[in-house]
């Protein structure tokens, strides 16, 4: 028993290891392609891409160490983001007020998932997708389907894109999210019982561990990181689009597989989300710079997904 510590630990730097070796892999063939992506400007370019994809990554690797998915990521992204415009502009409120609406907007959510997965015993595939027309509707329902922007606190439009040192305010919020998440992860109660549900559900309930409970509280953790998300996306883009959001829980959800977040549940690490994000932006930013056309680049992604779970599904079996 004490080796199955040893043998996750191993497991997991292979597989980080094996992301990070991609990446550099990835850097090293576009910058021979094009003398266009290894500049300042597009790295700052990648860094902002990543900044959203990899917040969102971040929550959902939660979700999948604990066996379970959300596919509402990029509507209660898009919710959050209403919500703070509305807030902010709609009702001249604060900007910090408008932040921590959307933020809380992410965790009822979130919360509400977990309800619905754990009381009303709805899988977690339909919970979710459930959620995600729902977020759908109330974001063309607050925002009267038309953009919201930041006419009157055009100071908010600015905290995403302001330079820090070189690095844009939206990419240190990523990576602040991205400590806090390893620290949740590594040393609270909350880190240690996603990786028990996720492993054996069953046998942690038998334990003591109050498995309802503890996955109410993780799916609204990670709606947090979905609504702070959200906000950094209003940011960024100077305004909340209603209709945007729909696909993002497809490259948050591939950034943490190929990160080595097992779908089965039991299995993942912050540092490997991370990884996986920046190698779905650089992917994609590279992709553009070749002008790839966008249909491609969809299908690339897509292949790289399924890919990254089958290596996941063969990991397994030889463990």
């Amino acid at each position: 028993m004490a080796d199955q510590p040893k043998k996750r630990i191993n497991s997991k730097a292979a597989q980080t290891a094996l992301a990070f070796s991609s990446l550099i892999l990835l850097i090293i063939i576009f910058t021979a392609a094009s003398a266009s992506f290894l500049t300042p400007g597009n790295i700052v370019t990648i860094l902002l891409m990543t900044a959203v994809n990899g917040i969102l990554a971040v929550g959902i690797t939660f979700i999948i160490i604990t066996g379970g998915i959300d596919l509402s990521v990029g509507t209660v992204m898009t919710f959050g983001s209403v919500i703070t415009a509305f807030v902010i502009s709609n009702l001249s409120m604060p900007i910090a007020i408008g932040i921590l609406a959307g933020i809380l907007a992410g965790v009822l959510c979130g919360f509400v998932n977990g309800v619905s997965i754990t009381k009303l015993h709805l899988p977690p595939f339909i919970a979710t997708l459930g959620m995600m027309n729902v977020t759908k509707g109330l974001n063309l329902i607050v925002s009267g389907a038309r953009p919201i922007y930041f006419a009157e606190k055009p100071e908010f439009t600015r905290i995403a894109t302001t330079m820090v040192l070189g690095i844009p305010v939206g990419v240190l919020i990523f990576f602040a999210s991205a400590l806090i998440a390893v620290f949740i992860l590594s040393k609270t109660v909350i880190g240690r019982y996603a990786f028990a549900i996720g492993s054996n559900e069953e046998s942690a309930r038998l334990s003591g561990i109050n498995t309802d409970g503890w996955k109410i509280a993780i799916y609204s953790m990670s709606g947090a990181f979905f609504g702070l998300g959200g906000v950094v996306m209003a940011s960024r883009v100077a305004s909340a689009q209603p209709s945007l959001g729909v696909g993002y829980e497809m490259d948050a959800i591939a950034a943490a597989v190929i990160g080595g977040a097992s779908l089965s549940g039991g299995e993942g690490s912050i540092l490997g989300t991370i990884i996986g994000a920046f190698i779905i932006t650089v992917l994609t930013n590279g992709l553009r710079i070749l002008s790839v056309p966008q249909e491609w680049q969809m299908v690339v992604t897509g292949l790289i997904v399924i890919g990254a779970v089958y290596l996941d599904i063969v990991r397994r079996r030889v463990k």
